[in-house]
């Protein structure tokens, strides 16, 4: 299996610390988990229903008809190859590397592209997979250019997969009201925005014959009763949504003003996360874990993530850390 960030208890283990005392800001994660609802014992005790207003919430939230829950993006990131048969797939690299790696494992012909590659290669593609906003770079494509490489594919049959995991503090940039073009697939995450990853939910906005073929794939019951419920509630909670927006939007700037007085400007960034490339990532992350500070190391790339401080007392933590590496190695 690949490795993520959010590996809390192996870092413990590893550095002695207990878990307890850590800043986790390996993850890109909202770190204000929305409130969870009152879960009625039904939604327990009784297999899951379809008519239970989840996919009401979502076609309202998301602003698109046909919309398929699933148990967490990443089930539908492993199943959608299964939809087609063996061809040629682009992913826009970097990226979240669970999409080359599942297509790599149904058969297909991956070539990781870069954006200015897209262009050349597009036509001899069958899909095109592309992170917006990327993780871990934070690049924001336009839609305009989205939809022409799709127009593009569109015309020999072929898919554009837009992973919008990290859409929902910027929602007038996303394509979801798109989907009902024919080979538009987009892929929203639940559990980053909403501070939420362990209930495992996501949506799949798309054509309905291809959300049909894709829930044979999925099967029956695949999103827990409780899930179901939370998400209705969270979906539908604009004023919180809002705040959520805001509060992320000013932790974020907040973030790369801090790694900026540090003399580590970020390269990019979304709402949820900071990302810079820097020659000595591994002798900063592990500077940061041995203070009890777990940031998101990419090594291939001498790249870091840093994720969202919860409080104040993160913050003020993260400026001790910063200030102790400045001092160590100016």
């Amino acid at each position: 299996m690949l490795e993520h960030g959010g590996r809390l208890r192996q870092a413990a283990r590893e550095y002695g610390i207990a878990e307890a005392e850590w800043v986790d800001l390996s993850t890109g994660i909202a770190p204000w988990p929305f409130p969870i609802p009152a879960i009625p014992e039904r939604a327990w005790a009784r297999l899951p229903e379809n008519d239970d207003g989840l996919e009401q919430a979502a076609r309202a939230y998301y602003g698109f008809e046909h919309v398929l829950p699933v148990p967490g993006s990443q089930a539908a990131i492993q199943l959608l190859p299964r939809l087609r048969r063996n061809g040629r797939v682009g992913v826009l690299s970097p990226c979240y590397a669970e999409h080359a790696e599942a297509w790599r494992r149904a058969g297909h012909v991956v070539r990781e592209v870069s954006e200015h590659e897209v262009d050349h290669f597009i036509d001899s593609l069958d899909v095109l997979v592309v992170v917006n906003p990327n993780n871990p770079t934070g690049r924001m494509l336009p839609a305009e250019r989205l939809l022409a490489w799709k127009a593009r594919l569109s015309q020999r049959g072929g898919w554009l997969v837009v992973d919008e995991a990290f859409m929902d503090n910027t929602p007038p940039l996303s394509l979801a009201g798109q989907g009902e073009r024919p080979g538009l697939i987009v892929l929203r995450s639940f559990g980053k925005f909403f501070g939420l990853a362990g209930v495992r939910l996501g949506f799949v906005l798309a054509e309905p014959r291809l959300l049909r073929l894709l829930a044979e794939q999925v099967g029956p019951w695949a999103v827990s009763g409780p899930t179901r419920v939370l998400g209705q509630a969270c979906l539908t909670d604009s004023a919180a949504q809002q705040v959520q927006i805001q509060r992320c939007a000013e932790a974020s700037q907040r973030l790369a003003d801090v790694l900026d007085q540090y003399d580590l400007t970020p390269h990019g960034g979304c709402a949820l996360f900071q990302s810079l490339a820097c020659d000595d990532a591994e002798r900063l992350h592990r500077f940061m874990a041995e203070r009890g500070i777990l940031i998101r190391l990419f090594s291939h790339s001498s790249s870091l993530r840093f994720g969202l401080p919860a409080q104040e007392s993160d913050w003020s933590r993260l400026h001790a850390a910063f200030t102790e590496y400045r001092k160590e190695f100016p």
